[in-house]
């Protein structure tokens, strides 16, 4: 994301408090080895998750994220063939709800790839009112037990306006701070890694922490840098999405 920021608003200086704090999604998308998968199928337009690298987008023809991952899929003709990276969980769900048929990378992000069938329906026994809230970065078979399936913001919404007073959710630990704030009065659980566990944490994100936001805007630093024709190339499929979602 930080890459990003850089990206549409290269005069200005993007901070980021700790540089190890990238995404285990963006990783398992190599640029090396997608260049060559994307050669290998030379009549496809890719379809890029925005949770991936400056490389990445600069291979693809669109962006887009989890909000309107559908309505740029549906802005391609039907027998446009297409390539959807990095998350194979999040295409092949909109796969199932477009009827398309876009060539996934194998590529996921290991916080939601790690939610098990298992331990889903051990909350959902044990709180058979609740309803499941699932991010599409979840694997099929966690979707399939879904009652709501959402981007985060949607997640968020849908667990305000819903009259369930119980939900759990399959995503990132992190959103429940919200959940919690506009809705105390109800009750959120998190789908743990294990039944050891209590939460479902992204190691990258957590790296992020309070006193390195404090140095780094006392700082200025550390600092993104992209060079100047890589910005160019990832800038154009951004802004494509955006003309697309307008």
């Amino acid at each position: 994301m930080a890459e990003t920021a850089k990206i549409l608003n290269p005069q200005k200086k993007v901070l980021l408090p700790d540089l190890q704090a990238g995404c285990s999604l963006a990783d398992s998308c190599p640029p090396d080895k997608f260049k060559n998968f994307k050669e290998e199928h030379p009549e496809h337009q890719v379809i890029s998750y925005i949770n991936c690298s400056a490389q990445i987008k600069a291979l693809s023809d669109v962006i887009c994220t989890s909000s309107n991952a559908v309505k740029i899929v549906e802005s391609f003709p039907k027998d446009q063939k297409l390539i959807f990276a990095p998350d194979k969980n999040l295409g092949g769900y909109i796969n199932q709800i477009t009827g398309r048929n876009m060539v996934l990378w194998n590529g996921s992000c290991e916080v939601h790839d790690i939610i098990k069938a298992e331990e889903v329906i051990r909350l959902k026994t044990k709180y058979p009112e609740a309803k499941l809230l699932a991010h599409p970065e979840c694997k099929d078979i966690i979707l399939q037990l879904a009652d709501f399936i959402g981007s985060t913001t949607a997640l968020l919404n849908f667990s305000i306006l819903d009259p369930a007073n119980q939900f759990i959710v399959a995503t990132e630990t992190g959103i429940l701070h919200q959940m919690k704030k506009s809705s105390p009065n109800k009750e959120f659980i998190i789908v743990p890694t294990d039944e050891k566990c209590s939460c479902n944490d992204c190691p990258y994100m957590k790296l992020n922490t309070l006193e390195k936001l404090y140095l780094s805007m006392k700082n200025e630093k550390p600092e993104i840098s992209l060079p100047a024709e890589l910005i160019e190339a990832a800038r154009k499929p951004i802004l494509k999405m955006l003309e697309l979602s307008s």
